[in-house]
């Protein structure tokens, strides 16, 4: 394309003259179109940024998104797996505990060493860090659950070898045969006192039966103790079954065993009497969890059907009045 020219008036000669273009105007022209151009592309760059993404954000936008919609399927996912874990440890408190008479593991046993804020402060500071935090706590709750219960089925594990040893040492049976006993006198509870003639707590069964009358072992153990006295317990016999178990054998006439003695279920350990504190002859028998009295109604299953524990059960919600 030809250079448009450009004409000028020449006073001295009265001609018009071609004006020739300076090279530095050009120059100057060049850079100032050249400045406008670099002006208009850095505006529409800004422009650009602003308000559009890059193909690259929009790739790294597309798989943020992705990620949080897998971070919130592993929440939904630990969720169940809580509730599962919390019905794990339902059954194993409640039933599997129960069976082996092991003591339920607190719940904050079982969730503990995962509390601790600072524990997740390298995960702050970012966008989604509550969502990230949620999860990671989510995963050291359940970690912490596992190792728990794994640590629980190894010791229910262990009882289960153990069962039927365990089943021979704790109480089970009458500590009198059943036909030699006359009737129960009183249960466990309260029930009024013969002598002091106030409701006191009960801590055992009385049963009455003839003088000397054999009175046996309830379960495999040691004899823990073997006392004479004139009051109180009077003659005593006390014997350990391990596992949490001892069992108290009280009033008693004499007693037919020794101080560390191991004695087995049915074995006889004395005779009923009188002696200590009572208005008759009677064995004053208890059981003790952990050095609680508990009810001893509870461990006579060897020795009745079904029907006859029902029975007994009835019999001691009546009204009675202690031998002692």
């Amino acid at each position: 394309m030809a250079t448009q020219k450009q004409y000028n008036n020449n006073p001295s000669t009265q001609d018009i003259e071609v004006m020739k273009s300076s090279k530095s105007k050009a120059l100057l022209r060049f850079v100032l179109v050249f400045l406008s151009f670099l002006g208009v592309a850095f505006l529409f760059a800004i422009l650009l940024f602003t308000f559009f993404k890059s193909p690259k954000e929009m790739m790294q936008a597309r798989e943020l998104e992705y990620m949080k919609l897998q971070y919130e399927i592993l929440n939904d996912r630990l969720d169940n797996m809580e509730v599962l874990m919390t019905d794990m440890e339902e059954r194993d408190n409640n039933l599997y505990r129960v069976m082996f008479e092991a003591d339920p593991i607190p719940s904050s046993v079982r969730r503990s060493g995962f509390l601790d804020a600072d524990r997740y402060a390298d995960l702050y500071g970012y966008k989604n860090s509550g969502l990230i935090v949620n999860t990671a706590r989510k995963l050291d709750v359940i970690a912490s659950q596992l190792y728990n219960q794994s640590v629980s089925y190894d010791t229910l594990f262990a009882m289960a070898r153990n069962k039927s040893d365990m089943l021979a040492h704790i109480p089970a049976i009458f500590p009198v045969k059943e036909t030699e006993v006359k009737y129960i006198s009183s249960f466990f509870g309260y029930r009024p006192d013969p002598i002091y003639k106030v409701e006191k707590f009960h801590s055992g069964i009385d049963f009455s039966a003839a003088l000397g009358t054999d009175t046996y072992a309830t379960g495999d153990g040691v004899v823990a103790d073997v006392e004479r006295n004139e009051w109180g317990y009077g003659n005593l016999v006390v014997i350990d079954h391990g596992y949490g178990y001892k069992t108290r054998y009280a009033h008693l006439q004499k007693a037919a065993v020794r101080k560390g003695q191991k004695v087995k279920r049915g074995q006889k350990i004395g005779t009923i009497g009188d002696s200590g504190k009572t208005t008759g002859v009677h064995l004053h028998y208890e059981v003790l969890k952990n050095d609680v009295q508990v009810d001893p109604i509870n461990f006579f299953y060897n020795d009745l059907t079904p029907d006859e524990y029902e029975l007994i059960l009835q019999h001691s919600t009546l009204p009675t009045q202690t031998m002692d």
